[in-house]
């Protein structure tokens, strides 16, 4: 029988009320079990989220940037949102698009989604993320589906956007199974704040004021089919101790009770937006304690992405890459029509974007710090979704397709849109790269297939 609650909040309290003050023996032995691959209790989560010496922080960060290094390697992830629709008919205290706002509502047409699509592409992207406010009149499963097909639809000289992941509203079976036929990658839903209270003062009108609707979305989204799904919470609407273990707690319950957990876990703080203030939000996370979260996170779930967005500005980025977060937008835009319109300052975003980087200048840090921007989307195409990628993973295995699939679609970014310094350095580190690739077999398929990029295929992915 599948079980009627997801959080636990009176187990939450009683674990961080007994792991106060750890011990440093009690760290050490956390980060020990962490680094021989043990799956961490909730109270040896509930003992890293209580650290506050700065000596057993640094321990957090070191260890967590060695296991996110064992099984990520050196790839980010690169991809960018595309929004669709202001309207919407909730009224979320912390949102730009909420009902109470008086703002210009509109949605994209079939024509201006594939403008917008034409402009991500020349910027080098394969993979969005569709955003949409709530608005069953205005924005209802259909049109999401449709931008899913005018997505898929739309060619550029350089190719096309090769796999569209969905953050929508909470939605019942029927829609889901709709969304899955329409070749979704992962359904993206924040819980905002898993504590009911704060959920239920956060969200004042609407369909999403109701929480025992809202938490129980990935249950239906998982009966209809689709079997990665990304969850996050709003850092800053409550004790972000009490989340990241709500978080942990949900992503077990979907294990048990559909055999896979979180695909993502994103990890948004409160930004400032129209018709709001952060002094109303008295839980706000400091950077500190942000970097905390991003480390604990990737010890918790080893084998989840993490994904940071451009709320949070370069140098946050740049540090939380290096021991937890595993995929990052670039160039991004958050206003409906933003793409177009961003250089005209027309756009009505929905929060505002702290590094404004071009995507080129986001790649360009990346390879300098060592790391491998990939545009892959290969396991959604090949069926490693859901609980294969998970056991693929755990395994180990996934390393012989990622890391292969990341310096190609590397050198695909290089030859359509880098210039000549920027092709000379992806050289550089795929030659490097590929002479470390210890599987012969692996390594003489990755040198045809980068020739052949070279001669001008594209698309190639093991």
């Amino acid at each position: 029988m599948e079980e009627k609650l997801i959080v636990y909040d009176q187990y939450i309290y009683d674990l961080l009320e007994q792991t106060k003050n750890p011990s440093r023996e009690d760290i050490k032995r956390v980060l020990d079990k962490a680094a021989r691959n043990e799956d961490l209790s909730h109270r040896d989560i509930a003992i890293l989220l209580q650290v506050e010496d700065i000596v057993d922080i640094k321990d957090i960060f070191t260890k967590a940037g060695e296991i996110k290094r064992k099984i990520y390697g050196n790839r980010i992830v690169i991809f960018a949102p595309l929004y669709l629709s202001s309207h919407c008919i909730n009224d979320c205290v912390y949102c730009g698009y909420k009902q109470g706002n008086e703002i210009p509502r509109r949605k994209l047409t079939k024509e201006e989604i594939q403008e917008e699509v034409i402009y991500l592409e020349k910027m080098g992207h394969k993979r969005l993320a569709l955003e949409a406010g709530e608005d069953p009149k205005n924005c209802d499963i259909d049109y999401i589906v449709d931008a899913i097909k005018a997505v898929y639809e739309t060619y550029n000289e350089n190719g096309s956007i090769r796999r569209v992941n969905v953050n929508i509203a909470s939605t019942t079976v029927d829609n889901y199974k709709k969304l899955k036929d329409a070749g979704i990658g992962t359904y993206i839903l924040f819980q905002e704040t898993y504590h009911k209270p704060t959920y239920e003062a956060m969200h004042l009108k609407g369909p999403k004021k109701s929480y025992d609707y809202h938490i129980s979305a990935f249950n239906r989204a998982m009966e209809a089919g689709i079997d990665d799904v990304g969850a996050g919470v709003l850092f800053g609407l409550y004790d972000y101790k009490f989340e990241v273990l709500a978080l942990m707690l949900h992503n077990e319950y979907l294990e048990r009770n559909y055999g896979v957990g979180f695909h993502t876990i994103s990890v948004p703080r409160i930004k400032a937006a129209k018709g709001m203030n952060l002094d109303q939000f008295p839980n706000l996370v400091s950077d500190d304690e942000f970097k905390k979260i991003v480390a604990i996170l990737r010890l918790a779930v080893p084998f989840t992405g993490l994904i940071l967005s451009t709320r949070e500005s370069h140098e946050m980025r740049k540090e939380a890459i290096e021991y937890g977060i595993s995929q990052i937008s670039a160039g991004s835009c958050t206003g409906v029509g933003g793409y177009k319109e961003s250089e005209e300052k027309k756009d009505e975003s929905q929060f505002e974007v702290t590094d404004n980087r071009k995507p080129l200048e986001v790649l360009k840090e990346l390879l300098e710090e060592g790391h491998i921007p990939s545009y892959c989307t290969a396991c959604y195409r090949m069926g490693r979704t859901g609980d294969r990628f998970m056991s693929l993973a755990k395994s180990g295995q996934i390393q012989n397709v990622c890391h292969p699939n990341a310096l190609m679609t590397l050198m695909e970014y290089a030859l359509d849109y880098g210039d000549e310094e920027f092709r000379k350095v992806v050289e550089e580190m795929i030659n490097k790269e590929t002479a470390n690739i210890k599987r012969e077999e692996t390594r003489m398929k990755l040198i045809d297939n980068v020739d052949r990029i070279k001669q001008g295929q594209r698309d190639l992915y093991f």
